[in-house]
């Protein structure tokens, strides 16, 4: 049996506590949070006696082999590497870090603890983007070579920390750009970037006075805090000449929310966002191909699933994960990049 430990308490853990109470392989040991109400509420749902507000007595905690860190971006570094020193697994929700230099600070400590650490891009474990990427391996879409992903919210600022760039490290850019980048540029084959012009806005704050039109709101929203974009917006352009476009916002005078992602090959082309669809030439026709598979579009539980399985897989197997460090690095650099380039106005050559 795997024993696994969660660190923070937030909404997103959930999708964590609940798939390891599930697997038949994984005893979940150990939760931490600052919080101790809602420690203890996760503890008696979870059936989880071993309650820790400090991290560091959960990480001394021997039986704990693996954990999740599910906390603000701007402890995932050094959480991450405290964990691997250690001894445990890691599973860091996204994005990697704020900076690029916590990333390579991340992936030298993975390289000296000889430990697992598994990026949280759930969106490469979504069963669309499964049944895609068999395709994709087989060459029946050919070279990709471009992709654009939007993820528009026109009224979606979740406030709190996610608000506060010393604690998340950005806005729309690091929630909902993480993703979309990454899934693209997965789904591309991961070629190096070489060059990224990007833009930034903050035009709207939160709209916090908007009446009638509900949005999620994190646990600590403050109407007043939000120094973080409304929007952004990149062009990444790739060694292999492929190129990607993509924008991402909190908020947007637009007539309803988006989500697009789409691949274009020399042989097919897919669409994973709203719903997966394939287009392929056969015999002169042009055809657009729809799996029949039970989720066409993203399902979000499901997909926290089967990453959760495979991470506990590569713990018990030793196998490296399909979203290691290094993707998490690569990531890292293209976001820190879009952002480098809209505050100086530049393209950046990486």
């Amino acid at each position: 049996m795997l024993k696994v430990g969660v660190i923070g308490g937030g909404s997103i853990s959930e999708f964590h506590l609940g798939p390891y109470s599930a697997h038949p392989e994984v005893e979940l040991v150990a939760i931490c949070d600052q919080n101790e109400h809602r420690l203890h509420q996760l503890g008696e749902k979870y059936k989880v006696t071993k309650l820790y507000t400090n991290v560091d007595e959960l990480l001394a905690n021997e039986e704990v082999a693996a954990v999740s860190i599910c906390t603000w971006n701007n402890s995932h570094a050094a959480l991450a590497i405290k964990a691997l020193e250690s001894g445990k697994h890691v599973l860091l929700e996204k994005p990697l870090s704020i900076s690029i230099d916590e990333a390579y600070a991340i992936e030298e400590a993975v390289k000296r603890s000889n430990k697992i650490l598994q990026v949280g891009y759930v969106r490469r474990f979504a069963t669309n983007v499964g049944v895609l990427k068999k395709f994709i391996d087989a060459n029946e879409l050919g070279e990709l070579y471009y992709a654009k992903a939007s993820c528009l919210r026109r009224l979606g600022n979740p406030g709190g920390w996610f608000s506060d760039v010393s604690k998340s490290g950005g806005g729309p850019l690091m929630d909902l750009g993480v993703h979309m980048v990454d899934l693209c540029w997965y789904l591309m084959g991961k070629p190096k970037p070489i060059s990224v012009s990007g833009n930034t806005y903050k035009k709207l704050g939160n709209r916090a006075h908007i009446e009638n039109l509900s949005f999620y709101k994190a646990a600590d929203y403050n109407a007043e805090l939000n120094d973080v974009e409304d929007l952004a917006n990149a062009l990444i352009r790739f060694e292999n000449g492929a190129s990607l476009f993509v924008d991402v916002s909190f908020t947007l005078q637009a007539k309803q929310d988006e989500i697009s992602v789409k691949v274009y090959g020399e042989k097919g082309g897919a669409e994973i966002e709203p719903e997966l669809a394939i287009v392929q030439e056969r015999h002169d026709t042009i055809l657009n191909i729809t799996p029949q598979i039970d989720a066409l579009g993203f399902d979000f539980e499901g997909a926290f699933t089967n990453e959760i399985h495979h991470f506990v897989d590569c713990c018990i197997t030793g196998k490296k994960p399909i979203s290691p460090v290094e993707d998490g690095v690569a990531v890292m650099k293209m976001l820190t990049a879009i952002y480098e380039s809209a505050a100086t106005g530049q393209e950046i050559k990486l």
